[in-house]
């Protein structure tokens, strides 16, 4: 369910702003560097403590901003097709920091910012990372989906998983 609402959130403001959003664009300057590091820091932050008292809001923030600016693109892909089906109370938190984490990799590292691989490599350890904040909170979160990415990951084989996923379910 809360996967569907931050889904939506994403894709209403997508849509809704989508008529608005070339004219937003070509109105509005790129972003700044306050802006900027403003994004790493939610990013970040809602890595560790996905449940502050701003997170909500500040979360609001992310996903208008990169609706905004001109400058910097998040690529969307079904990495997490499992998720979706977990039906999980805190999926659209795992969801929500794969993408707040791929436009850190992009604020980051601008020079890869057509790489798509590694921009979703960044999307999916953010989204474990935050998953392990969850569980560590809750252990009755655990997802066996998830819980076998984070053996990949540390196996060293998410890298792979992340390339035929992308391959399988992304425009790239």
């Amino acid at each position: 369910m809360l996967l569907r609402t931050f889904s939506a959130l994403l894709v209403g403001c997508t849509l809704v702003l989508a008529p608005l959003n070339a004219t937003a664009q070509e109105k509005r300057c790129p972003s700044t560097s306050e802006e900027r590091a403003k994004a790493l820091s939610i990013a970040r932050d809602n890595e560790t403590n996905p449940f502050g008292p701003n997170a909500p809001e500040q979360r609001r923030w992310f996903v208008l901003w990169l609706v905004q600016v001109p400058d910097i693109s998040v690529h969307a892909c079904t990495l997490f097709d499992k998720l979706a089906k977990s039906g999980k109370k805190d999926s659209d938190l795992i969801f929500g920091q794969m993408v707040f984490s791929q436009a850190a990799f992009i604020l980051q590292n601008p020079e890869k910012k057509d790489d798509r691989l590694a921009e979703y490599q960044a999307g999916v350890e953010g989204a474990l990372r935050v998953y392990e904040v969850l569980v560590k909170a809750n252990s009755k979160d655990r997802q066996p989906y998830l819980d076998d990415l984070i053996q990949r990951r540390e196996a060293g084989t998410l890298a792979q998983f992340v390339a035929e996923r992308a391959s399988a379910s992304c425009k790239n």
